[in-house]
């Protein structure tokens, strides 16, 4: 009777590389990325507040720019708040499943948003070049459509 032994491993976390290895120099990142998260943070939450509190402007220009605000906000906390805990606290780990879902949320999101930049490009060349057609061909229902669509 053969008896056969299992060769598996699993992986149950990662370990990332740190900036640099000097206290100081690790708080000093932690403050330094967290003045960028927060003036991100305000810059795309005045953005989005404006817009949304604004009802004269419900132009498409202004549509996407909201929609990218939001993924914008989006992108940056599925990276920025761990490297800063990882900053402050002197840890490396991250699981495997936190670094699979960063790099899913990450790839997905950067992804809507290249996709939402084009559809922004695509929105001042109708604005530019076709002024007549402009509401025809970009009216709400085909905004939300693309916006969706990212």
């Amino acid at each position: 009777q053969r008896h056969q032994m299992s060769n598996a491993s699993s992986i149950t976390q990662f370990f990332l590389l740190a900036f640099v290895d000097i206290q100081e120099l690790q708080l000093l990142h932690f403050w330094l990325f967290l003045g960028i998260y927060l003036a991100v943070l305000l810059g795309n939450g005045l953005i989005i507040t404006a817009i949304a509190c604004n009802h004269r402007i419900p132009t498409p220009m202004y549509f996407f720019l909201f929609n990218l605000s939001l993924i914008d906000l989006g992108c940056i906390s599925t990276t920025v708040p761990k490297s800063m805990t990882n900053s402050l606290w002197d840890t490396r780990a991250i699981s495997y499943a936190g670094c699979a879902a960063q790099v899913f949320l990450f790839v997905f999101l950067m992804s809507a948003e290249f996709y939402l930049l084009t559809v922004m490009a695509y929105d001042r060349y109708i604005a530019i070049c076709k002024p007549l057609h402009y509401r025809t061909l970009l009216g709400s229902r085909a905004c939300v459509h693309m916006a969706a669509a990212a």
